[in-house]
């Protein structure tokens, strides 16, 4: 053996290592990339891509006030008594009332407001509950009585954002048919819009007292033998219309 087969039985230990730690280094490089894209990617379920949020928003009803009229219309009137029944219902702080100051405004609002008030204490609004702040309007607008309260809100959003591409694409988003980012928005805004009391998607209401007179006549049926449903007699009364018949 010459020293030529020699240096090369004595560097292939070097070569061999050399290639374990290439070898190392590109496992390593693969299970790096597959961290990033599991940790860049997005929920599959909509409802927590667009979750439901709750928070405190107000409502807000606002009376016009002319400078040669004092007093509430009758439609005023009902604006606020409508008002002032919700503020029982969903209120979660209590009424604010801006009302304009200065000049003819100002005494017309000072009239309105004794029917603002009296309708509030007719309605079961506690005086205590009731802030006035006085401010002054822009000339160049007309001056109205802004009443309002905090309620409890539910809101989801906002849609219309496309943070991933949704066509042919080499991102794993795409070869796994993974639903769109903006996919169930509009459906969870509608759905925090229609609902008539945000804490139910929350939690459940209490249940409400049974219909005691219904109960007792079912039970005393029921112990008698007789059928407990409802008789009802003029049902199948009605007939068909002969205004088309020849």
């Amino acid at each position: 053996m010459n020293g030529t087969d020699k240096a090369a039985l004595a560097g292939r230990p070097a070569l061999r290592l050399a290639a374990a730690l290439c070898f190392a280094l590109l496992l390593g490089a693969c299970n790096r990339t597959t961290a990033v894209v599991e940790n860049d990617s997005y929920p599959l379920d909509y409802r927590e891509r667009h979750p439901i949020a709750l928070h405190e928003g107000d409502r807000t009803v606002e009376i016009f006030v002319g400078r040669l009229r004092g007093g509430l219309t009758p439609v005023q009137r009902a604006d606020v008594l409508a008002f002032a029944q919700n503020w029982r219902h969903e209120a979660t702080s209590g009424i604010i009332i801006h009302t304009p100051q200065g000049g003819s405004v100002g005494r017309s609002a000072a009239e309105s407001m004794r029917e603002v008030h009296a309708i509030l204490a007719a309605s079961g609004v506690p005086p205590r509950a009731i802030a006035v702040r006085p401010y002054h309007p822009d000339p160049s607008e007309l001056a109205s009585i802004r009443i309002s309260y905090g309620k409890l809100t539910a809101e989801a959003g906002p849609c219309g954002l496309w943070p991933k591409d949704i066509g042919v694409s080499i991102e794993s988003d795409h070869n796994s048919n993974r639903p769109y980012w903006n996919f169930g928005c509009a459906s969870q805004r509608n759905l925090a819009a229609m609902v008539a009391n945000p804490a139910d998607l929350v939690q459940p209401r209490g249940e409400s007292p049974n219909y005691a007179m219904r109960r007792t006549a079912v039970i005393g049926k029921y112990r008698n033998g007789d059928s407990p449903s409802g008789k009802y007699d003029d049902y199948n009364k009605g007939s068909v219309s002969d205004l088309a018949k020849q």
